[in-house]
């Protein structure tokens, strides 16, 4: 008889995967010595990341399928080959002095590690967690958000060290090595396996069975109008969340009057805060549900987004500016489990994809908006205010979804009574 893995190996193994591919956070480190070697500008530089989150999203959308019909070792093992091969790579195209070289390795084919990287791990561990979903993928994307912070202070060691060419060749081995060796631990749980102790739990009432409202195949899913209130909601947290991101350092010094290296520590601390809202809101939302845990970040923005312009003192605008990127990081942790709620988890990873195609786009048009306001105005606080009115349009979907999970409900609930207390 086959002895069934430790699934919490199988969460450290997606960790390992996601540290590794969320270095892509910390890209920022290489912009000034790109600059000092080359001459690029800040834009030519900063396109590399914004590729590489493109191709993220791309690749987890056209090869959502590939993971669900091969499952997370093979998928691992594919993003470890992509992600490593584009890291060397772009040591490569440093060393030939070729920005589109860098586009291609870092930005194209690194960006499809990340992508079939990001989701086939979270969607296995919502198999592996049936009791727990939101705490399971909050582990994984957890590193994702806390890898900045990590690889950050190694970057600029090598950096300092060997040189920028020779960074990227050892941080391409070193991912390689750890996403090969989590990517060979993983593996999906037998059919019906349940774990330790959770049947028990369910024959005696205890706990109550995690009952899904549907079983779609991801083609199915896209029709419904559940997928697009989802895909709307990730892209409005995520549009707001990274242009916050993107500018957090200047958008201090500008707002509160803090020098550049206490604008940088709080982005440090920033990386540390996005982290832990990503587990934090996910383990929350087993508790009080996927829909109730979206209003209640959509509703807390609003109100922080409109306010923040005219917030002078500094710990209170610290704060939150904290709050906004714990919602950030939370809103991705708790969408896979969201997703196993509303369409099952027959091809969570596809659908997982296809909704991630939402963050491709609001990596671009994010930051991007944050600089043109800034550009137009002098100011970042227009966004701030533009940022607040997105969030009104996302709680009213965040309604309209619930609405929508009611409606279902109550179509099941003469086939299916136990229906009543699921899913929010």
């Amino acid at each position: 008889m086959k002895k069934t893995k430790n699934r919490w190996l199988i969460a450290l193994s997606a960790v390992g995967i996601h540290i590794s591919i969320g270095s892509v956070y910390a890209w920022s480190n290489f912009t000034t010595p790109l600059k000092d070697l080359f001459g690029w500008s800040d834009s030519e530089v900063a396109m590399t990341f914004s590729i590489a989150i493109l191709f993220l999203g791309l690749s987890a959308a056209f090869l959502g399928h590939f993971v669900e019909k091969h499952g997370p070792r093979k998928s691992g093992l594919l993003a470890a080959i992509f992600f490593g091969v584009g890291v060397v790579g772009a040591g490569l195209a440093v060393t030939l002095g070729s920005k589109y070289l860098l586009y291609f390795f870092y930005g194209a084919l690194g960006g499809i590690g990340l992508g079939v990287g990001y989701i086939a791990p979270v969607s296995t561990l919502v198999k592996w967690f049936p009791d727990r979903r939101g705490l399971a993928t909050g582990l994984a994307i957890m590193g994702f958000g806390f890898a900045a912070a990590i690889s950050s202070p190694v970057m600029n060691a090598l950096i300092v060290a060997v040189g920028v060419a020779n960074t990227f060749y050892i941080l391409g081995i070193a991912y390689f090595a750890i996403m090969l060796l989590s990517s060979l631990y993983l593996e999906k749980p037998e059919e019906g396996w349940l774990p330790e102790g959770y049947k028990e739990k369910l024959n005696s009432g205890k706990t109550k069975p995690n009952m899904d409202l549907t079983q779609l195949m991801a083609n199915e899913a896209v029709k419904t109008k559940r997928f697009w209130f989802l895909w709307l909601m990730l892209f409005i947290n995520v549009t707001c969340g990274i242009a916050i991101l993107a500018v957090a350092k200047p958008l201090t010094m500008e707002s509160i009057g803090i020098d550049m290296t206490a604008a940088a520590a709080l982005v440090g601390a920033i990386g540390v805060f996005n982290g832990l809202g990503r587990i934090g809101w996910a383990s929350f939302s087993d508790i009080i549900g996927r829909p109730a845990t979206y209003t209640t970040f959509f509703v807390l923005q609003m109100v922080i987004f409109f306010f923040l312009p005219d917030v002078s003192i500094k710990w209170l605008f610290v704060g939150m500016l904290i709050i906004v990127i714990s919602c950030y990081g939370g809103g991705f942790s708790s969408i896979p489990a969201f997703i196993g709620d509303l369409f099952g988890t027959k091809q969570l990873g596809a659908i997982h994809g296809y909704i991630l195609t939402a963050w491709a786009a609001a990596g671009l048009v994010g930051p991007l908006f944050a600089a043109w306001i800034k550009d137009t105005t002098g100011s970042y606080s227009g966004s701030l205010t533009f940022f607040s009115g997105l969030f009104v349009i996302a709680f009213v979907i965040s309604l309209l979804i619930r609405l929508d999970i009611k409606k279902l409900k109550q179509s099941k609930m003469v086939s299916n009574p136990s229906l009543e207390n699921q899913v929010g």
